[in-house]
């Protein structure tokens, strides 16, 4: 039990660099959403295009060096030849990337519909993220939590300062000062955007500059191949998550009539972020379980408590997707307040129930990372980002952004479950799948019962909540009195 309580900590104090940040964007949703902000609805879709290419190449700048990092750190007897080794391989291609990125700007522009100024401010915002890549995974290697937690907070304060500033405040105060006058700039609102978010990637940098400074810079060419043979796979299981993840608003875009494309990717990107309650939590915890999962995989209970583990995530995921479902439509109210946006509010059950999937696909994605098999995670990705591209195109035309919903939550079961199979044949865990379903088919069910027939009547949907908190303590009871004992450390 001493295990879990490690990782759960961990997991919290992740969870505050991932969760806090993304609850401070939440804000941020509020404010691009405003009226007075962005004026209509295509506006917030033209940043939500723009940010779907940006998780995409930040997936292909970082090329699955973070996790070939993560496992060579704990394999190879030499930590600082892996450090110098992963450093050196992301700052040479980082500044290929920015000088291409420069170079064909124009042709880029053209080729995504996207502005070619927006195109600079991103290239330098991309290389910036790329650089802090392995610092960050340096600090989770060596369980330092609370410094790679408070470097990600600042990076998000100076982000959403910057936000309401350039935004809310600089237009008034350019009035009668030629100090803020020359430095506004009318209807360059969603230019501001991705200014705060290029400033505030510079400030991260800046922070964590000194690892430059202290790391050697002499690079194992050996060590290097067998590193990216380890990552291309890695990779290519990115490149398709980000496909699954953010694509859909591009094919959104490219598909539905050019009247209502936009608009109809706002709406759904605004109520898509309502689902990020699920993903923040698989975020925290894949963050704090992954250098768990290859500290402990030759220990002696190492399958039993990764078992354990996503037991407990299973329970805490059917927790919240519960729960935000129920309270939906005050959180709406709350993070989403125009109403040209809740058009798309349907999707919101579906997203949250994908990332439960997904988050159960990173707890079961330990085999082949830590059996060096991660050939099957590119497999098994690829396979999800085939069907999302399949379903969006085949159904985007007729059912809109519920096919973008359901695609992603097909994809995501579907990589589960492939992923369950393929981990029983090669490393079997013993996964209890028959508590698992039913914490996830209880879930749905009341889940469903409340969206569909008792949405917004919240004494029936905390009565739902009640029973499935009473279901999880008859099945846990003892499970949790003894996680919830003290320990005392010697």
């Amino acid at each position: 039990m001493s295990v879990l309580k490690t990782v759960y900590k961990q997991t919290f104090i992740y969870g505050l660099a991932t969760v806090v940040p993304r609850m401070l964007s939440f804000l941020l949703v509020r404010l691009h959403t405003d009226k007075s902000v962005l004026e209509n609805v295509s506006d917030y879709g033209d940043v939500s295009i723009v940010f779907a290419y940006f998780v995409l190449f930040n997936v292909i700048l970082a090329y699955g060096m973070e996790t070939a990092f993560f496992r060579f750190f704990n394999k190879e007897p030499s930590k600082d030849k892996v450090l110098s080794t992963a450093s050196i391989s992301i700052l040479v291609s980082s500044l290929g990337f920015l000088g291409l990125g420069f170079l064909f700007r124009q042709q880029i522009a053209d080729l995504t519909h996207i502005h070619v100024n927006y195109i600079t401010l991103v290239v330098w915002t991309l290389f910036l993220d790329a650089l802090v890549i392995i610092p960050f995974a340096y600090l989770r290697a060596e369980g330092k939590p609370v410094k790679y937690t408070a470097v990600k907070l600042t990076n998000v304060v100076i982000n959403l300062a910057l936000n309401v500033f350039l935004l809310v405040y600089l237009k008034a105060l350019s009035v009668d000062n030629s100090l803020w006058d020359a430095l506004y700039i009318a209807n360059f609102e969603v230019s501001y955007i991705f200014i705060a978010n290029l400033v505030a990637s510079g400030v991260t940098l800046l922070l964590l500059l000194p690892f430059y400074i202290k790391i050697k810079y002499k690079i194992d060419t050996d060590l290097w191949k067998k590193m990216l043979r380890y990552a291309l796979p890695v990779l290519v299981a990115g490149v398709a998550f980000s496909i699954n993840e953010t694509f859909d608003r591009v094919l959104l875009e490219r598909l539905l009539p050019e009247s209502i494309a936009k608009t109809s990717v706002g709406m759904y990107s605004a109520c898509y972020k309502l689902a990020l309650f699920m993903m923040l939590f698989a975020t925290a915890y894949r963050l704090g379980i992954e250098p768990f999962f290859f500290s402990q995989s030759k220990t002696k209970d190492a399958t039993k408590n990764y078992a354990k583990i996503l037991e407990f995530f299973v329970i805490c995921g059917a927790l919240i997707l519960l729960v935000v479902v129920v309270f939906v439509d005050i959180l709406k109210i709350i993070l989403i307040p125009n109403e040209a946006y809740w058009e798309a509010m349907k999707v919101v059950p579906i997203l949250l129930l994908a990332y439960l999937f997904l988050g159960i696909y990173h707890n079961l994605s330990v085999w082949y990372k830590i059996s060096d098999r991660t050939k099957f995670g590119a497999y098994i990705s690829v396979i999800g980002a085939v069907i999302t591209l399949l379903v969006n195109l085949i159904f985007i035309p007729s059912f809109s952004y519920m096919a973008s919903a359901m695609a992603t939550l097909v994809a995501y079961a579907s990589m589960t479950g492939l992923s369950y199979y393929f981990g029983r044949k090669h490393y079997p865990v013993p996964y209890n799948i028959k508590k698992i379903s039913l914490y996830l088919v209880l879930t749905i069910s009341l889940s469903a019962i409340s969206f569909y027939q008792f949405r917004a009547q919240y004494l029936m949907g905390s009565a739902l909540i009640v029973v499935l908190l009473l279901i999880i303590w008859f099945n846990e009871k003892a499970t949790i009195k003894q996680f919830l004992k003290p320990s005392y450390d010697h």
